[in-house]
Formats: C-alpha cells, sequence, structure tokens
C-alpha cells in the first residue's frame, strides 16, 4: 500500500519502518553518508545534515523480536566478545561482522541468508552519547575502529542532584557545538542552522503526538496496551526528526481516542489488575511476556522506558536541548529515578510492578533493588522481579516468568504490599 492516508498506525509503522532502510540502502547506493547512532543520542545534527540514519539498538530489537538473534550473537562470541556484553551491541557487532565479510569476499554468509534482520548497509559514520549507559561509548569506537570510520561523541555526565545545574546544561550544549563541527568537516559543508530549526521543530511535533499516545495508559479501562508503545517505540527512535513518527503517532492517538469514545478497551471487559513494567522489553519473548499478563488480566499502563524519548525542548535554543538530552531518568541520582516512577505508577492507577532483571542493561538492573524497596515503603504496591535480557534468547526462563506473574498477581488480588 502506498497510499499513507489511507492507512492505519499499524501499517504506518511497517511501511515507514522499511521505508527508513530503504533510505539508507539508497543512500550508500548513491555514494551519500549513512550514519550509524545511538538510540538517544541527538539525530537532529544527521538529520540537518542529510545523513541517512540507521539505529543498531532498534534494529538488534527486531532482529531479537524475530528470533533471530542467536546466529548475530554466536559470530560475536567467536570473534571473543564475551556474553557479559550487552546483548544489543553483540547483535550489532555481529551483524556487522557479517557485513564486512560480505564486503570483502563478494560472499553473502548463511547467517545474513538465514536472518530475519532487515538488511541495513555499513556506516560510514557513528555517533553515540552515554546519556542511557556508558557501553554505548566502548561499542561505538569499536564500530569506528573495525571499520576505520569517524566517530562523534557526545559526553552527557551523570546527574548526581536534581534539578540540572546551569554549567551541565553550558557543558552539554558545548558538546552539541563541536559534534556539528565535526559533522561540517566529515561532510564538507557548512552546517544550516535554519533547517536545523526546522528539524527541531519537527523532532517536537513528533514527540508531542508521542506523548499524546501514551496518555491513554492514564485511562481506567484503558483504550491501550502498553506493549504497544514498545513496538511503536521504534520510530520515536529511528524518525522522530522526521514527519514519519509524527504522521504514524497521530494517526494512533486519534485511533486511541475513537476507541475511548466507543468503549473499545485494550482488554476488553477482562481488564482486571493494572501493572507497571520496569525495564527494556524481552524481545525474543516479547509475545510471552505479553501473553502471560494479558492471560491474568493484568494490563501493563506504567513504564518508563517509553518515556525515554519524552524528549521536549524548545527550538532554537541549545541550553534547553541539551536538558532534554540528560534528563533521562536512567541518567539522574536515585531520588529522582523513584520520582520518575512514582509518576508513572499513579498516572497508570497501577496495583504491581513487575521488574525486568536484565542480564544486558546493568544501569538499568542494579538500582532495581533499591527502588524496589523504597518505592515499596512508599506506595506498598506488590511487586515481584524476573530474570531476563533484551535480545539473548538463552537468559530468560518462560517457567521463572509465569511463577512470578502468578504471585504478583495473587498478592494484587489480596490487596498486599509485600514483596515476592
Amino acid at each position: 500500500m502506498s497510499d499513507v492516508l489511507e492507512m492505519n498506525a499499524k501499517q504506518l509503522l511497517g511501511h515507514y519502518q522499511a521505508q527508513l532502510d530503504e533510505e539508507a540502502r539508497q543512500a550508500k547506493k548513491e555514494g551519500r553518508l549513512v550514519c550509524w547512532s545511538a538510540s538517544v543520542a541527538p539525530s537532529e545534527f544527521c538529520v540537518a545534515m542529510d545523513i541517512a540514519m540507521v539505529y543498531p539498538e532498534t534494529h538488534a530489537a527486531g532482529i531479537g523480536a524475530k528470533k533471530g538473534a542467536l546466529d548475530m550473537l554466536k559470530v560475536a562470541e567467536r570473534k571473543g566478545y564475551s556474553i557479559d556484553i550487552c546483548s544489543y551491541a553483540r547483535v550489532n557487532l555481529g551483524y556487522m561482522e557479517l557485513l564486512k565479510e560480505q564486503a570483502l569476499t563478494g560472499v553473502t554468509s548463511e547467517e545474513l541468508k538465514n536472518s530475519p534482520a532487515a538488511e541495513v548497509p555499513l556506516p560510514d559514520l557513528v555517533i553515540t552519547c552515554n546519556n542511557i549507559c556508558n557501553t554505548l561509548l566502548k561499542w561505538y569506537e569499536n564500530l569506528a575502529a573495525e571499520l576505520n570510520i569517524p566517530c562523534i561523541i557526545i559526553d552527557v555526565p551523570f546527574n548526581h542532584t536534581m534539578p540540572i545545574p546551569q554549567y551541565s546544561k553550558d557543558y552539554i550544549a558545548e558538546q552539541f557545538k563541536d559534534a556539528i563541527a565535526q559533522l561540517e568537516e566529515i561532510c564538507g559543508k557548512k552546517f544550516d542552522y535554519d533547517k536545523f530549526f526546522k528539524v527541531q521543530e519537527q523532532t517536537q511535533r513528533s514527540v508531542a503526538q508521542w506523548n499524546r499516545v501514551a496518555e491513554f495508559l492514564h485511562y481506567k479501562p484503558s483504550p491501550l496496551n502498553g506493549f504497544d508503545l514498545f513496538n511503536f517505540m521504534a520510530l520515536i527512535v529511528c524518525a522522530r526528526s522526521k514527519e514519519y513518527a509524527e504522521i504514524t503517532f497521530k494517526t494512533f492517538a486519534d485511533e486511541l481516542k475513537e476507541k475511548l469514545k466507543n468503549g473499545v478497551y485494550a482488554f476488553g471487559d477482562n481488564e482486571k489488575k493494572r501493572i507497571t513494567w520496569e525495564g527494556i522489553a524481552v524481545w525474543p519473548h516479547l509475545g510471552h511476556t505479553f501473553k502471560t499478563l494479558k492471560n491474568a488480566g493484568n494490563l501493563m499502563t506504567g513504564s518508563a522506558y517509553p518515556g525515554l524519548w519524552n524528549l521536549t525542548y524548545t527550538p532554537g535554543d541549545m541550553s534547553s536541548m541539551a536538558e532534554a538530552y540528560t534528563r533521562i531518568y536512567i541518567n539522574t541520582c536515585l531520588d529522582n529515578k523513584i520520582k520518575v516512577l512514582s509518576d508513572i505508577i499513579d498516572k497508570g492507577q497501577c496495583d504491581g510492578i513487575l521488574y525486568h532483571q536484565n542480564r544486558s542493561c546493568k544501569l538499568m538492573s542494579l538500582l532495581n533493588v533499591e527502588t524496589a524497596e523504597r518505592l515499596n515503603a512508599q506506595n506498598q504496591l506488590p511487586y515481584v522481579s524476573f530474570d531476563g535480557d533484551q535480545t539473548d534468547p538463552r537468559n530468560y526462563a518462560p517457567a521463572q516468568y509465569e511463577t512470578r506473574v502468578q504471585a504478583l498477581d495473587e498478592m494484587m488480588s489480596q490487596g498486599k504490599g509485600d514483596k515476592n
């Protein structure tokens, strides 16, 4: 289907995901620049310079969701990458190795032939940012070293206190200016600040529609299943600086508004309890994690994960943009993390909390125990945790997950606030 005006939100999601991949392939064929970017690195700079974008974290998540991660993980492990490294990184590094071999030999490996991964080209430069984790720095430095390409790093310090001090915003704004200077050198042309301003405005329109979608989780009963945010997240990552995201999210929000008006809810009449999901999705087992909750009538109406891309700022104001890219809740102190999650739980009218102890995402998982204890002392809501991984299917046990969900369901039904 080519006429986007007649597409529903789900069709638009698939259409624009495919279009983004095709744009990257076409740019490569035409000799234009392709950049691999971290998910919460500022996309505005490269988009303003007409650089085609690929996002390895989203690409890896897609591979995981389509049950293809293990082949890429094994390639990375043969190369010597430890299983303790983030599985997004290992999937991407494995994919990169296969593309390198293909470029050198002209032969497509069996892993690539059999992979469900969307075909994306090797990058001409990479850009990364440490506002969600420091693993990204070494991961992207390694990509640059392996491929002998430029690596732009935007340093965003951790916020040990809140609110964010002006000197931190000033420091990050200087990082932005340095990134622009590097892009000017790489692209061989001056940065167009007028175009940059328009890209910033587009980003804000996309973010506004993304936030509009998420607000439907606050209704009880809710027309929105929180797991849908995980799926639609691909465009807030990969296309927030393009109209693709705005169009898709506006359509989705309008659909949800109509459902709410007509009394059409995500679980029909079977919404029994509402939970907060803390952590990244388990992409290789997304269906199982969702269906286990649905079978118990437990709707996910709270999650801080999609809110990582609530990048609201004032276009034209570098300090405001700097603040948006540093106030990511996992880049802030524990007190602020508690405040953010507490607000999400309250607005989602949640009855319990499910914590993903993600082997890959150390920054999010290491604070889960203390976060859970402090939130429980504050709101007395029951909680459980389960072991998993965002992309490595070997680190997830379906039986354990089912047992933990059952325990949480029982505690919510009994109105208990003690942990399991």
